[in-house]
Parts: C-alpha cells; structure tokens; sequence
C-alpha cells in the first residue's frame, strides 16, 4: 500500500512539472467556472468559454483532434447557455432554477444516448483511443450536463457527479494524475452545486 501511495505521489509531481503555465490557465479557469455554476453566477459561462478554447488549442497542437471537437461543442453549449440566462422569451422572466419536468428528463436521457453512440462509434473508428468507451460516456453525460445547466435545471449537477466519479479514475489510468486530482475537485462541487440547486428550487 504505501509502495502504491509513493507511486501515485511521484506520478503527481512528474505531472505537475511537465504541466505547462497554459494548461494551468485553463486548470483554474475550469474551477472557477464550476465555482460560479454552484452560484448560479452568469460568470459560469465566459470562465467557461476561456477554459475550453485553451483546451482546443492544447488538444489541437497534442494531436488530441477528437477532445478537440468535444471542447468546441463545449463552447457551442457555453454560447447557447449565455444566451438563454441572459435573453429569456418576450413572454417569460430570466429562468429560474427548477427541477425537470417529465419531458425535459427524456430529452435528457435521449441525449445521452445518441451522444454516447455516436461519440463511441467516432473514437472506436476514427481515433487511436484506447477507451473510447468509457471516454465517450462521460463526455456524453458532460454534454447534457452542459444543456440542463443552460436550463437551469437541478438535475445538470447529476450528470456531472456521474460524469465525474468516472473521469477521475479515467485520467488517473491515462497516467493524468493533475487532472485526475482536478476532475476530484469538479466532483466536490458538483455535489454541492446540486444541493445548492436543490435548496433553491424547493424554495422557489
């Protein structure tokens, strides 16, 4: 056991060393912008934008094209989202947050499948990815994560706790120990970001 803490440790700070100032940018901008989801700060969504265009260019320039396209879909929802928050229909208020509705948990589902099938069916034949998978998964959940969160529903911050309690074993395997700790983080907020929600729509 204490072979393995050693081990994890030493994986740590090899990881922290080759990381660039770049990826550390886009580190905090990720926490900050989860920080203000939990708040429900319109801040969520250009800490957001700064975060994932930072991903794009590190994916790009590592040959990473797929995680390249998924943080572009990233910024597509993070747009989306800025605008439903800040230009509600001419016959309704800014949206509050709510809990789904029956409809809006089957979309959601509906979602997450298409997104899982099709993002698996890109990695397992057109990457070089050795878990596609379980990869496509949580980018699935992120994806609706990201569109119930535009929403303001309760339930964005469940897909995220999914999302994230299976990407910190993913990245620790990928050898990713900083992002793994990172995505560790993000599961912590998650979970308070949802019983912060959850305050607020039983309140509302």
């Amino acid at each position: 056991m204490s072979m393995e803490i050693n081990e994890f440790f030493q994986l740590l700070v090899t990881n922290l060393r080759e990381s660039s100032w770049f990826e550390m940018v886009a580190v905090f901008f990720g926490l900050l912008s989860v920080w203000y989801s939990k708040k429900v700060n319109i801040l969520v969504y250009p800490t957001g934008i700064v975060n994932v265009l930072i991903y794009v260019y590190i994916c790009y320039y590592s040959g990473l094209y797929a995680d390249m396209g998924i943080n572009v879909i990233y910024f597509i929802m993070s747009l989306y989202g800025w605008y439903h928050w800040t230009h509600p229909r001419k016959d309704k208020k800014l949206p509050l947050v709510a809990f789904s509705t029956a409809r809006e948990h089957a979309i959601a589902v509906a979602l997450t499948l298409i997104s899982f099938v099709v993002l698996a069916f890109v990695l397992k034949n057109y990457t070089d990815s050795n878990v596609p998978y379980v990869d496509s998964f949580t980018t699935a959940m992120f994806i609706t994560g990201m569109w119930l969160m535009a929403l303001k529903k309760v339930e964005n911050w469940l897909y995220w706790i999914i999302g994230d309690i299976v990407s910190v074993p993913l990245y620790f395997y990928k050898g990713l120990v900083f992002t793994s700790l990172q995505f560790a983080i993000f599961l912590l907020i998650a979970v308070l970001g949802y019983l912060a929600w959850r305050k607020k729509a039983i309140n509302a």
